[in-house]
């Protein structure tokens, strides 16, 4: 399905090389006021073309707003956004049609709609959906603010170049906004020059890399969630995932918790004041699908750019014969980068969709 939330329900359409883009956001709360320019400095952090890092395809990701915003607010009907396409080469992409990128979902896409897929730019399947989802993470991060919730990122990993950790316990707000106005976000400034070469590398080889993308949001009360299917955990994850390129995620110290013991793992209570905090935060910010008040905190690993210039064995449909294909066309050889405000955007609308599904009166006054 293209819709996802349950109190706030986002639903996101287009492809790649129609005519437009855009989101439907159902449910937000009426009265919220919304600074339009912050959301499109948001748009135009994921927005293609900006360096030799990226891809040449430019786009402006401007936005018109069709419904749900009247006298400076939100109205709580359907707030709809239409994001108009303008850089499309799509004769880029007409062989195919019926020969299959390695990597991509031209096979899987092709077998799922019966051939009636839009192949071109990957259509339905491209990261250029994801600028709806930045839209309305937006929009989302907005509404967090206010009540307190500050969300950031950094990119933790490309290929074999790695950064500092965030601070498990949580980091300042102030930090965590400072990382949005850098275009290689990264803790440690140094890390940064070694993560370009290595993309610049990437695609004077014709080849591309990926990376890993770590998350934080400071502010969350405890109590937030349902345990089970409806987990924080379930509900990050099942968004993260429909972020194209996602391919694994982990909370707190996720697959690391295999080398600790009980005694490492589990996180001490204490108060601090009136206010009850854990010692240590390895499980995230959540026990029991629910928030327990410390910094929420996940990693998700972004995979290569499928998309690269060098020969490679795929086949072709028509002749049903292997082949070797070239992929012609503009690509991104790392789009780790690009994905960091899809990640904190697809976070901020679980997040607030998540607090505005949690009954009244869960938060904590243990």
């Amino acid at each position: 399905m293209n819709t996802f939330g349950q109190q706030i329900r986002l639903t996101i359409y287009g492809e790649s090389h129609g005519a437009s883009i855009g989101a439907v956001l159902d449910g937000l709360p009426a009265g919220e006021a919304i600074d339009w320019d912050a959301v499109q400095q948001e748009m135009a952090r994921r927005a293609p073309g900006r360096n030799a890092m990226s891809t040449a395809r430019s786009e402006k990701d401007a936005f018109v707003i069709q419904s749900g915003f009247f006298n400076g607010y939100t109205t709580g009907t359907p707030l709809c956004a239409m994001i108009v396409n303008g850089d499309q080469h799509s004769k880029d992409y007409d062989q195919l049609r019926h020969v299959m990128r390695p990597g991509h979902a031209d096979y899987s896409g092709k077998i799922r709609y019966s051939g009636y897929n839009d192949y071109r730019g990957g259509g339905h399947f491209s990261g250029r959906i994801t600028a709806p989802l930045v839209f309305a993470g937006a929009v989302a991060s907005q509404i967090l603010q206010r009540r307190g919730v500050t969300i950031g990122s950094h990119i933790q990993q490309i290929g074999t170049i790695s950064d500092e950790m965030f601070m498990p316990a949580g980091e300042s707000p102030d930090r965590l906004t400072a990382l949005k106005s850098a275009v290689l976000p990264t803790l440690n400034p140094d890390t940064a020059a070694a993560m370009e070469q290595t993309i610049l590398a990437a695609k004077n080889r014709l080849d591309s890399v990926g990376g890993i993308v770590e998350c934080m949001a400071v502010g969350i009360p405890a109590g937030l969630g349902n345990p089970f299917f409806d987990s924080v955990e379930s509900c990050l994850s099942h968004m993260m995932f429909s972020v194209p390129a996602v391919k694994g995620i982990e909370f707190g110290k996720g697959f690391g918790f295999a080398a600790m013991s009980g005694s490492q793992a589990n996180d001490a209570l204490y108060y601090d004041g009136d206010i009850i905090k854990t010692k240590t935060n390895h499980n995230g910010g959540i026990n029991g699908g629910i928030t327990n008040g410390m910094p929420l905190l996940f990693r998700v690993v972004v995979k290569p750019t499928p998309s690269i210039s060098q020969k490679q064995d795929t086949i072709d449909t028509d002749t049903k014969q292997n082949c070797k294909l070239e992929i012609k066309g503009r690509h991104d050889p790392c789009i780790v980068q690009r994905a960091v405000p899809v990640i904190e955007a697809a976070a901020a609308w679980t997040i607030l969709d998540i607090w505005l599904s949690t009954p009244r009166g869960s938060e904590s006054n243990v």
